[in-house]
């Protein structure tokens, strides 16, 4: 067998998912939280997480400073606004909250508005939203700025 055949045959679909995780701009070296977790969530994008970051992501129990946040919710998780204070516990100021949701017609679909509520809410503001994964949109979240 040789060496490093496995990686080479999905080299292009490696990079695909690396892509993807690349979107939400988190970079070699960074600690993501994860938040939400259940067995519907992407697999293949949390690889691809996980895979630019080069460190698993940790979970909600994990109390040092992250340098992002990644929350998995669907309608019927509960308060997003509590997730989101969550999230902000330990995140290192400036650090990108991203909320992913179920697309539109998906069972566990939450709309924009109710995202921007629970954003407001905490303090956050939506800053994007785009389709990340097969079934699941992603809402970028960020800090009230005062203005310059």
């Amino acid at each position: 067998m040789t060496e490093g055949s496995g990686p080479d045959v999905s080299s292009t679909a490696d990079e695909g998912v690396s892509q993807a995780a690349a979107r939400l701009g988190f970079s070699s070296g960074q600690v993501i939280q994860e938040f939400g977790y259940d067995d519907d969530v992407d697999d293949v994008l949390r690889a691809g997480l996980e895979a630019v970051t080069g460190a698993e992501l940790v979970d909600e129990e994990y109390d040092d400073v992250t340098d992002g946040a990644v929350i998995w919710f669907r309608d019927g998780d509960g308060d997003l606004t509590d997730a989101l204070v969550d999230a902000m516990t330990v995140l290192d100021d400036g650090g990108p909250i991203w909320v992913l949701t179920p697309k539109a017609g998906r069972s566990g679909h939450v709309s924009h508005s109710d995202i921007e509520e629970a954003a407001t809410t905490s303090g956050l503001h939506a800053m994007s939203t785009f389709s990340i994964a097969p079934d699941w949109s992603a809402t970028r979240l960020g800090a009230r700025g005062r203005g310059r």
